[in-house]
């Protein structure tokens, strides 16, 4: 069965895109816990300016996030700097994370390119820090695209898949402006992962969720929508692309996502309960450097292995805010139309 495994593996990678990795990426085997639980905490929005006081207390929430939540994973979704040195400033939001020797990952936003640093070269610093399981797969849009396995408790198999992805920047299509949006590989690229994890695990979709910047199109039909359920703070429009790539439509077709979750908009960290998918913010987790009118902090998921539930809540300074379980806190009530 083990050899069975290893090669399923090795197909997946020759199927659907070679992945370039970290030394530390290769170390790191993400597993439950003992007690069947996995936590990671999302920092969304840091928006670090390095040497600029304004981001002390963005700095300051991370250490006592961490400090209290003590996550098995960190991911980073989205403009994580706002200044140069793009390096530098990249250096020390991670090390954040780095110094209490808990595993990363990195999704790009739309500012974290505009420091002086493209992509490609942000992701040979990301690479070059202890820790990180941020990894590129070539041949596919964006280069923050990657699949987070967590192995059962026991380490035998895959519990959960967690899709990172690169949601771009700006429009580039003609006549289109806003906000990228996730191409058409990327969509296929999804797809075929997902149906190759569900045919190893017997036809039965294994949980997962799916992390990047820019929210999806679906977040603004299902917060308007009459009777959807929504908790937590909407203070301003989703700010999701003008054109529609159908990645909602294939994950609900593929049955295995959970949860999505972004970040973008500073001032909303709602969840939303949509065609039983849950839309999820992150909280804002920068200080004074761009707009931002709610208190920083992060968004906590807890999930259980073997089950396709979670909870999720939002930690800021004080303590906790609107928790939820899902699917608990929204079954009752029904989906959207």
């Amino acid at each position: 069965m083990a050899f069975i495994r290893i090669i399923n593996k090795f197909i997946l990678v020759l199927l659907f895109g070679t992945v370039v990795v970290s030394t530390e990426a290769q170390k790191t085997v993400l597993k439950f816990n003992p007690d069947g639980t996995f936590k990671i905490v999302q920092f969304t929005d840091v928006h670090f300016k390095y040497g600029n006081s304004n981001s002390d207390i963005a700095l300051e929430r991370m250490r006592q996030v961490l400090d209290i939540e003590k996550p098995d994973l960190v991911i980073f979704t989205g403009d994580v700097i706002y200044g140069k040195p793009a390096s530098e400033g990249m250096k020390t939001v991670l090390n954040v994370v780095v110094e209490r020797k808990i595993p990363f990952g990195v999704v790009y936003g739309n500012h974290d390119d505009e420091q002086g640093m493209d992509r490609q070269e942000l992701l040979q610093v990301i690479q070059s820090v202890p820790f990180n399981l941020t990894e590129q797969t070539e041949g596919l849009s964006g280069v923050s695209n990657y699949i987070l396995p967590v192995k059962s408790a026991d380490g035998s198999r895959d519990a959960l898949i967690l899709y990172c992805l690169d949601s771009h920047s700006y429009s580039s299509v003609k006549g289109v402006g806003g906000y990228d949006f996730l191409k058409f590989d990327q969509v296929d690229w999804y797809l075929k992962n997902s149906t190759a994890y569900t045919k190893v695990n017997g036809g039965k979709p294994l949980p997962s969720l799916a992390f990047f910047h820019i929210p999806l199109p679906e977040y603004s039909r299902a917060a308007a929508a009459e009777g959807a359920i929504l908790i937590g703070a909407r203070m301003e429009p989703a700010c999701v692309p003008q054109l529609n790539t159908g990645m909602f439509a294939a994950m609900k077709q593929s049955g295995d996502i959970m949860g999505v979750f972004a970040g973008h908009d500073h001032d909303n960290d709602y969840v939303v309960y949509w065609r039983d998918i849950l839309l999820a913010y992150g909280r804002y987790t920068g200080g004074n450097t761009v707009y931002n009118n709610i208190q920083n902090g992060a968004r906590v998921i807890e999930l259980k292995e073997g089950a396709r539930e979670f909870k999720t809540w939002i930690r800021q300074k004080d303590g906790v805010v609107n928790p939820v379980d899902f699917p608990a806190t929204f079954q009752k009530k029904g989906d959207p139309e």
